[in-house]
């Protein structure tokens, strides 16, 4: 199977099922068995899934990416060898990290359920103009596309993190961003913006948010 064809989704999965490291291997760039160059899709979603890691508090070190050919028997067993030993000396998934499991398990869920927009933002904004390993490197961690990442998935992903949490039961605002990690005054924001498009109601009396019916 070509490394293009491991969606972002396959990540978050393996890491909701309570995988602590996930592995991708691909042929060497500009090698690709295919016309597509799908390893080159593969690295662009390496470097977005990490990114994203990164945004819900997840070491992004538990996730990497080789490129070989099917040759390279000895580089396999390398590569296998440290990656297993760099998620071992990792730790447990979100415990090393300090993320509650139920938390977690959320924050995983928020994350692919908008794995579709994710893919869209991909194809539409996130195509760096050159194919080669550096030029990747250098678009996806440029200060600009982190803030357009920032702009694109973080505002969804936040939102999507608070819907998420709601849905175990009403909660104010100030709870939604200690449980989070989030800024009050962005919970605010994300809650009032949501409030206008049917999404969460607000109950003065208890000052709690919770899911609008039509959006459970």
């Amino acid at each position: 199977m070509c490394s293009g064809r491991v969606d972002p989704e396959f990540v978050f999965r393996a890491f909701a099922t309570g995988q602590d490291g996930v592995l991708i291997g691909g042929c060497r760039l500009n090698e690709c068995n295919y016309i597509t160059h799908g390893n080159y899709d593969a690295l662009s979603n390496t470097y977005i899934c990490k990114n994203i890691m990164e945004r819900i508090g997840l070491n992004p070190e538990r996730l990497s990416i080789e490129f070989m050919s099917g040759g390279d028997g000895n580089r396999l067993t390398e590569a296998v060898n440290d990656f297993t030993w760099k998620v071992k000396e990792l730790g447990p998934l979100g415990e090393a990290e300090g993320i509650e499991n139920n938390r977690l398990k959320g924050d995983l869920e928020a994350v692919i359920k908008i794995i579709p927009y994710i893919k869209l933002v991909e194809r539409e904004k996130l195509r760096p103009p050159v194919k080669s390993g550096k030029a990747y490197n250098e678009f996806f961690t440029s200060d600009e596309v982190n803030r357009l990442l920032g702009d694109l998935i973080g505002e969804k992903l936040t939102i999507s993190r608070i819907v998420t949490l709601l849905r175990e039961k009403p909660l104010p605002a100030g709870e939604i961003s200690e449980i989070l990690g989030l800024d009050p005054s962005e919970v605010t924001k994300h809650m009032n913006s949501s409030s206008r498009q049917g999404l969460v109601t607000y109950d003065i009396d208890s000052k709690c948010y919770a899911l609008a019916l039509s959006g459970a």
